[in-house]
């Protein structure tokens, strides 16, 4: 569980950035849709080389950034909205990620796979979430201006600068290794609801990009935390409880939030 804490509120810090950004491009679904892609390269590294993370992160990576060019490539020659062909393809990878672990003919924790397991933390796990979270971070201060210049005004970057698509793979590369480090504490389908739900939240607490960041961290790390004691006194897998909980937190600043709360815009006086 100690594992489990430390490893979930250092993914929560280095996916709170990312988080914002894909709601700040409308890209919330490419997180959900990457997050089903990982698992025919989790399945393929567990058929080759059994419950090696090092084997089953490098296929989900592998997998995930495929599916990511598949989408973009099919959005970019048929006129296909990046949206619906990344909606078309991640039913798809979920279907092959199963069916692969399937026909591995091994036993194998699909359910811990799918939605978390504190208990699969184990040392090696949790230096490679340390190692992801430093290097996510490190990476994203590197691309942050050029990304938010690609973000609000891709024209204008284009006009003065040639580093825009390189900033953006590699912000894509970085929500796939998130993701996929994350699947073995959180899962892989829910290790997506740590990198949104906190984003969505804050945006209802600052309308500031940096304190928007900083506030999906906090509330990242609050739902990691208050998530584990749920899911260890109640006994609940651990990634729902997490999702739960920054589930919780949405609805609170749905309500309750000071930037177009539902409170705030029914109840707020009328400017005279």
């Amino acid at each position: 569980m100690r594992r489990a804490l430390l490893g979930g509120l250092l993914l929560a810090v280095s996916a709170a950035p990312l988080g914002v950004f894909l709601m700040l491009r409308r890209m919330s679904l490419m997180g959900d849709a990457m997050a089903h892609g990982i698992l025919p390269g989790a399945a393929i590294g567990f058929w080759i080389a059994g419950l090696s993370l090092p084997a089953m992160t490098l296929g989900g990576l592998t997998a995930g950034l495929v599916m990511a060019g598949i989408g973009a490539l099919v959005s970019r020659h048929t006129g296909l909205r990046e949206d619906a062909s990344l909606a078309a393809l991640y039913p798809i990878s979920l279907a092959s990620g199963i069916l692969l672990l399937g026909l591995a003919g091994r036993r194998l924790d699909l359910l811990g796979l799918l939605f978390g397991s504190a208990l699969a933390v184990d040392r090696d796990t949790l230096e490679a979430m340390i190692g992801v979270s430093v290097v996510s971070l490190s990476t994203f201060v590197l691309i942050y201006q050029t990304l938010l210049l690609d973000s609000l005004d891709p024209i204008f970057l284009r006009t003065v600068s040639r580093l825009g698509p390189a900033a953006y793979a590699l912000f894509l590369g970085l929500v796939v290794l998130n993701l996929v480090v994350g699947f073995q504490a959180i899962g892989a389908l829910m290790m997506v609801g740590l990198m949104i739900l906190p984003a969505v939240a804050a945006r209802f607490w600052s309308q500031r990009l940096p304190m928007h960041i900083a506030i999906a961290a906090l509330l990242g790390m609050l739902s990691v935390w208050l998530g584990l004691l749920l899911s260890y006194y109640v006994a609940l897998p651990s990634g729902p409880a997490i999702v739960a909980t920054a589930g919780a937190f949405y609805f609170f600043s749905v309500v309750f939030g000071p930037v177009r709360g539902l409170l705030r815009r029914n109840f707020s006086p009328i400017p005279i």
